[in-house]
């Protein structure tokens, strides 16, 4: 691997660390709690239809609340580090075949 591309993968895992927490608020996940008319409401609304009636914990809806509650937990953010790395390295390839 070239200076180039390890630069734009570490580039993409920091800028993934710190573009998850305002992704989750921009969502609706926030501190104070899910944000009326927000995708995160529509979110919590169709897997409370589909629970039955309730959220259950460890799906998408109860991580993301947790997320933008208490902040990311470390496997959250080398979640969000390595989606930022993939997402920058697929650029980097696109941009090489296609400019």
């Amino acid at each position: 691997m070239d200076w180039g591309t390890a630069l734009t993968l570490t580039a993409g895992a920091v800028g993934g660390v710190i573009a998850a927490p305002a992704i989750i608020a921009g969502l609706g996940f926030t501190a104070g709690g899910i944000a009326a008319g927000s995708v995160a409401a529509s979110l919590m609304s169709t897997t409370a239809v589909a629970g039955g009636g309730g959220v259950a914990a460890g799906t998408v809806v109860a991580v993301l609340q947790s997320a933008g509650a208490a902040g990311l937990s470390v496997a959250g953010q080398a979640a969000a580090a390595a989606t930022g790395a993939a997402v920058a390295g697929a650029a980097e390839y696109v941009a090489s075949v296609f400019l």
